[in-house]
């Protein structure tokens, strides 16, 4: 029999030479890297072909080979679709092994095209290695070399795991190299290993992924293991290479999956994802918007929607409807004030108005409504009412932190409505200018709401860290959307405008609630539409701003001039008094008064030029 540790290729055999392992005959090897090693073998005894896979050292000591045992038993017992079965474990000769039957089954390097996988393709391979993985780990198995060789693929795309904890006794040897020589703390014991081990199974998946889009191994090297050694800090190892996806590829990679890719293999380990389970939520959540052709991003919401509402009623939300009640119907501009004063209550009338069977009965060739003084004159109070008493209660399903984070950002959004109404040109509507600043925050409040843990997620990724060395620039976090694609798996305004479709909101409006890109100055602005996307636009910049580190504020604030001041007729002055406005409180103050040239609140503008109300 061939040592199955040797690194040095075999001369080629006779034709006549047949190499055993045990019962087990040596027909193909399938692979190997620094840990594992796996072969096509025969089995006289069943007939059939199996994949034989040991580790490439033998474990030193009965205490060692009991303890791989032990795992491997436990991997063993294991049971899911995307884990490969075990057909047989043993030892033999001093080398352990597991033997997993391929059926029909080939390994991903044997599958892989050199062009590599179409993006969806590619997706719905790492989504299956990740559901295998996540149940794996939840059960306390790690994989310790995870290796293209090590997956199996059927004709059909159905991929199954190989190779579970046999790499163990290898890895438990490292860590304890390293703890011996300081190089990784020694307290924490097994939970700690166990942790590292897991969180290093899903960097080897990331590297994998980029493989199956690219169709070649990251850094030309096909060992996974060895990929992870030269990367930056990680568990002892001090590598400096960096993984990332290249711009050119034979397939095309969208952005939201280069950035799942991306952060996936990260040169900062903070910014990679921490468990299988939230790297499998990003992929299947764009898997789920690209496939979902006619309900795009709305279908990650949809069943959210319909059970929890697009946001819970403002706290006192019962003390409001009750005020409701009491008020009389002719007096629209304090019920509109009333019914703002609840960000919910607003959006949910805006949606009642503009469904298209009241659009249809009620203002047949009109355009959408964007008032809520509108909406109440056309749903009258007892819809009103109605409305409220529909609300779920505040905060939901939501727990305390993830209630103080939403209310937060319910008050920033009012904040940005105050400052678009201080900056809007005369001659708009304040309502409409408030309610289209705070509809392009919509995204933000819905993933806040119904996606709060990965709502965390997106601010951690774009907080910048300190820098690795004194006086050099601080390493700087992603960027909103790109944080969003890297753990929704879509673009948070893209959710926003979603909602908003779905309410019945015509192309203009959903054109009026997509901020300008932040890189991309306005260059004018054509009509009135357009008017207001820029000032909420600004607005809306102007208070993200005051969110940064104080050392970046001044910066940015003077980019916002940049970028809005010619258009809007303001300078520096302005905008830092209309920063220093209320940051709380009651938005039916600045409502009150119309600017000149409105018709009256409660009348539809007479002049066709004037914004839609």
């Amino acid at each position: 029999m061939v040592a199955p540790h040797t690194d040095t290729p075999a001369a080629p055999p006779r034709a006549n030479a047949v190499r055993w392992f045990g019962r087990l005959q040596l027909l193909q090897l399938l692979g190997k890297s620094e840990r594992t090693m796996a072969w096509r073998v025969a089995d006289p005894r069943s007939g059939q072909d199996l994949m034989l896979v040991l580790p490439r050292v033998q474990p030193a000591g009965a205490a060692a080979l009991e303890r791989w045992q032990q795992a491997v038993r436990q991997a063993s017992r294991l049971n899911h679709p995307q884990l490969a079965a075990v057909v047989e474990s043993g030892v033999q000769d001093g080398w352990p092994y597991v033997a997993y039957d391929p059926r029909d089954a080939a390994t991903l390097g044997e599958h892989l095209p050199a062009r590599g996988l179409p993006g969806l393709e590619a997706a719905s391979l790492a989504t299956q290695l990740l559901q295998g993985l996540a149940y794996a780990h939840e059960a306390g198995v790690s994989h310790h070399d995870l290796q293209p060789y090590l997956l199996l693929v059927s004709d059909t795309g159905q991929l199954r795991l190989a190779g579970l904890g046999v790499a163990c006794e290898m890895a438990h040897a490292l860590a304890q190299a390293q703890a011996a020589a300081g190089t990784v703390p020694s307290e924490g014991g097994s939970l700690r290993s166990q942790r590292e081990a897991a969180e290093r199974d899903v960097l080897a998946s990331g590297i994998v992924l980029q493989s199956l889009l690219t169709g070649q191994p990251a850094l030309d090297e096909p060992d996974v293991g060895r990929v992870i050694a030269r990367l930056p800090p990680y568990c002892g190892t001090n590598g400096r290479e960096i993984v990332r996806m290249p711009w050119t590829t034979a397939q095309p990679v969208p952005e939201p999956l280069r950035a799942i890719v991306n952060r996936a293999t990260d040169r900062q380990e903070r910014q990679r994802y921490r468990n299988a389970r939230t790297l499998l939520r990003a992929l299947e959540g764009w898997q789920t918007t690209e496939s979902g052709a006619a309900g795009g991003p709305l279908v990650l919401l949809a069943d959210r929607l319909r059970t929890a509402g697009v946001l819970p009623g403002s706290p006192g939300g019962a003390e409001r409807a009750a005020r409701l009640t009491l008020m009389d119907r002719g007096r629209t501009i304090e019920l509109a004030e009333v019914v703002l004063e609840d960000l919910a209550l607003s959006f949910e009338l805006l949606r009642l108005v503009n469904s298209a069977q009241v659009r249809g009965a009620q203002i047949s060739g009109s355009g959408p409504v964007l008032t809520v003084r509108r909406a109440i004159a056309m749903l009258g109070l007892d819809g009103v009412r109605r409305a409220a008493l529909a609300l779920r209660p505040w905060p939901g399903p939501l727990n305390e932190a993830g209630a103080g984070e939403l209310q937060r950002l319910i008050e920033r959004c009012k904040r940005a409505g105050r400052v678009a109404l201080a900056l809007r040109p005369a001659g708009y509507d304040a309502e409409v200018i408030y309610l289209i600043t705070m509809l392009q925050n919509l995204g933000r409040l819905v993933v806040a709401y119904h996606f709060a843990e990965e709502s965390l997620q997106i601010r951690r990724l774009m907080q910048p860290a300190p820098a690795a060395r004194e006086g050099e620039p601080e390493d700087p976090g992603m960027s909103e959307e790109g944080a969003a694609f890297a753990v929704l798996g879509t673009d948070i305004e893209a959710l926003g405008n979603a909602v908003a479709r779905y309410w019945g909101l015509d192309e203009g409006v959903l054109a009026m609630v997509r901020r300008h890109p932040v890189g991309t100055p306005p260059r004018g602005a054509d009509g009135d539409d357009e008017i207001l996307r820029v000032v909420a636009s600004c607005a809306n910049e102007a208070v993200d701003a005051l969110a940064l580190r104080t050392p970046r504020v001044a910066a940015a604030l003077h980019r916002v001039v940049a970028r809005y001041g010619r258009l809007l007729d303001f300078g520096v002055r302005e905008l830092q008094a209309a920063l220093q406005g209320p940051v709380a409180g009651p938005v039916g103050g600045p409502l009150r008064a119309a600017p000149a040239g409105l018709a009256p609140l409660d009348e539809t503008p007479a002049t066709p030029q004037r914004p839609r109300t």
